[in-house]
């Protein structure tokens, strides 16, 4: 009932807010009925179906011009009043004040949104700054808090990725920072949020009314569901906690180690460093990642859309997945490792990838080992100097009795995996 009360206390001052403020930037007002027809929004907008659907339930209102001005980027007190009203959490208590908003319009949307686990005073130590520019990564980190204090799941699901291989431009390139991991991943997987053709996801830019218009829909189908319902989100998830997505984006397995009860998952094996064949140098396989892909313009997960696309050179086949490892390698000289004595220093047999060619490379800027050039020649292993990089390889789609899945360790000790058979 305290909580019930307190909810209703929130709606009543933000009312009292709402009538002094009619001509704000989202004239917080009484929801309007129907769908709004604005002159700056055509009926050819990419939004006009969400502006219209936005409006029509109360989230946002036009301008007295009749404009809605869909490119006006959103503030973090608009964005903060928009949530409250798309988003059906529970409010708890003692979320703390910030100073800097004593007589705002947004005081109250602010409180609640705070009290909704949208954000914290923690997240602005230096004031909240209602007018400032929402950017794109405080959007991610907003709406993924919110789903985490609503269900247990997505909080799992922060945690889960929060050492994830996050499949946007800025991974490698720079400009994300791991504390950003989690967020992305769940917006990403989830759908609430998408990268740009370019690869990036822009984490500094802003979002435009006519955006958000679009992701309130979305969160508003999201927030009722689990994470597990989301395959992107599950493959991450999985990648984060063991290296890979196998289990999620296949019907592969691990096997148990003959005569133990446990399983040769993935995560035994990866960042284990290991002597190469013939001391050629030490190998560290970091992640293994599947992508599924019907053909070179079909990618059907997120992280095969970081290394399939038009130009993919490998061919995309009906029997079989590809597959990217990521590896480090410190070669102990800088002649021995010729492309054919790569092949067979290993020591594993499903290590033994070889170069692509993309145009995922330059867009998500993966270091890739060379494909056909001598790697002498091309300077890409030098001695004592460690090189992370990728490479390919093939795996059954289907189950097979002569070539089904891989293993890496004696005995298979380390990991095993495999489809079952059918029979």
């Amino acid at each position: 009932m305290r909580r019930y009360a307190r909810r209703k206390m929130f709606k009543a001052v933000l009312a009292v807010f709402v009538v002094s403020i009619a001509a704000a930037t989202l004239s917080i007002t009484k929801p309007v009925s129907g769908a709004a027809k604005f002159k700056d929004v055509p009926a050819s907008h990419w939004a006009v179906k969400a502006i219209d659907s936005a409006v029509s339930r109360g989230y946002f209102k036009g301008y007295a011009d009749g404009t809605f001005r869909p490119n006006a980027n959103i503030t973090r007190a608009e964005f903060a009043a928009l949530m409250t009203r798309v988003s059906n959490n529970s409010l708890a208590e003692g979320t703390g004040v910030f100073n800097d908003l004593a007589g705002h319009w947004a005081q109250s949307a602010v409180q609640e949104a705070m009290a909704m686990g949208f954000l914290s005073t923690s997240d602005y130590p230096n004031g909240f700054q209602a007018s400032k520019p929402l950017t794109r990564k405080e959007m991610a980190k907003w709406m993924s808090s919110g789903l985490a204090a609503k269900n247990d799941n997505f909080k799992q699901a922060l945690l889960d990725t929060k050492d994830t291989l996050v499949p946007v431009a800025e991974f490698y390139k720079g400009g994300l920072a791991k504390s950003d991991y989690p967020y992305l991943s769940v917006v990403l997987g989830t759908g609430l949020m998408t990268g740009y053709p370019d690869g990036t996801f822009g984490p500094d830019k802003m979002t435009t009314r006519a955006e958000v218009a679009a992701i309130l829909a979305r969160y508003s189908n999201v927030q009722d569901k689990n994470p597990s319902q989301y395959r992107d989100l599950n493959e991450m998830r999985e990648v984060g906690l063991t290296g890979t997505n196998l289990t999620s984006a296949t019907p592969h397995v691990y096997s148990a180690i003959a005569g133990t009860d446990k399983i040769a998952s993935f995560d035994r094996f990866a960042n284990q460093p290991y002597t190469m064949m013939y001391n050629r140098g030490t190998m560290t396989v970091h992640r293994m990642i599947v992508a599924d892909a019907s053909s070179p313009g079909q990618v059907k997960n997120l992280y095969g859309k970081m290394f399939i696309d038009k130009g993919f050179n490998w061919s995309v086949r009906g029997d079989a997945y590809n597959v990217f490892l990521e590896a480090t390698v410190i070669p102990n000289d800088s002649t021995s490792l010729t492309n054919e004595a790569f092949m067979s220093s290993t020591l594993y047999n499903f290590t033994q990838g070889r170069g692509f060619k993309s145009g995922t490379i330059t867009k998500f800027n993966l270091n890739v080992i060379p494909e056909s050039d001598n790697f002498i020649k091309t300077g890409f292993f030098k001695k004592d100097v460690p090189n992370r990089f990728w490479m390919h390889r093939f795996l059954n789609r289907e189950w097979k009795s002569d070539q089904n899945g891989g293993s890496m360790g004696k005995l298979n000790t380390l990991t095993s995996f495999r489809i079952p058979n059918p029979e």
